[in-house]
């Protein structure tokens, strides 16, 4: 039976996996990344982490590859722009160096591409033509398929949805762009919006779960906390389900999905989070657009895994990226 390799490229671990059609996982590795060693060393753990995971004669052959990759990036030339949790990957050809050292085709694509990718074929909207997926997480990214086709644009930029503007008269700038979604709503953001009431001398659960240091309060003491019932932790994340859900309601009226799937470390948070967010859409979105499934992802960490074993998958069938 015909197998793919899928590989997460992450900045932290290299994951890589030998799949079947049925986006099962039958063998797979995980190796630091070790970013700091340049592309060449990153690239050379890549090709090994691939080896180490080939099936035996008798388990069948492979016939492709891909890569989720993290940073702007060409798809349909197989080249990473930019990474910005890999140090020195600028413009560098991956899948053609890729192909070359393993002999068989291989593919890449942006990760938050190809975890929609990956909770369309096989996870939480399985078998819905239509949907976007958003991970909210240490930032926002999302990818979209419109009629079982990721929409990747001129250049496989599409779908920046963290880099869209949220707010012009933010005070705050993130990556160049004033008051974004990522900037307002992320982790990260969450986070900072605690730490700021903290230090304006608000009382919550939250620094006692940092151990005092108000510095060291993240969104996960927010979702702590707020489990536990404290006010401020409630409130904070009432705010920031708000600042989501108008983005999901961008998101809606942008591409028309049939469902959103949301998810990353925040979403972790479930209905405490996502029972405003619905709230909010249904309360901004037009009419036409109310009502629509927003659900929590269902493939965890491997949504990206599995995503690159889809694209790999129907590289080999020939279907257009």
């Amino acid at each position: 039976m015909a197998r793919v390799i899928a590989v997460d490229l992450g900045g932290t671990n290299i994951r890589s996996a030998l799949c079947d059609p049925q986006g099962q996982i039958l063998k797979r590795i995980k190796r630091p990344t070790q970013g700091h060693e340049g592309p060449q060393a990153v690239i050379a753990r890549v090709v090994e982490s691939i080896r180490a995971v080939l099936p035996e004669a008798q388990e069948g052959s492979v016939i492709a590859a891909a890569v989720a990759s993290p940073g702007p990036l060409n798809p349909y030339k197989g080249i990473v722009n930019y990474a910005p949790n890999l140090p020195g990957w600028l413009d560098v050809p991956l899948r053609d160096i890729l192909q070359r050292e393993l002999g068989f085709p291989v593919e890449i694509g942006n990760d938050a591409n190809l975890a929609a990718l990956g909770e369309q074929r096989y996870g939480a909207a399985r078998g819905v033509a239509d949907m976007a997926y958003i991970t909210l997480s240490t930032g926002i990214g999302a990818g979209v398929i419109l009629n079982n086709r990721m929409v990747l644009g001129a250049h496989g930029l599409a779908v920046e949805v963290g880099h869209t503007v949220m707010d012009v008269n933010a005070d705050w700038s993130h990556a160049g762009v004033p008051g974004s979604f990522e900037g307002l709503a992320s982790g990260t953001a969450i986070g900072r919006r605690a730490q700021r009431r903290l230090k304006e001398g608000a009382k919550s659960r939250m620094l006692e779960l940092a151990h005092g240091d108000c510095a060291a309060v993240t969104a996960k003491e927010v979702a702590e906390a707020g489990r536990e019932g404290d006010a401020l932790a409630l409130e904070i994340i009432e705010q920031i389900a708000r600042i989501i859900g108008l983005g999901f309601v961008n998101v809606f009226h942008l591409y028309d999905p049939a469902m959103i799937v949301a998810g990353g470390s925040v979403s972790l948070m479930g209905d405490m989070l996502f029972d405003p967010v619905r709230k909010t859409v249904q309360q901004y979105a037009m009419p036409p657009y109310r009502g629509r499934p927003i659900v929590p992802a269902a493939l965890g960490d491997d949504c990206g895994l599995l995503g690159a074993a889809a694209l790999a998958f129907d590289a080999a069938a020939g279907a257009q990226v």
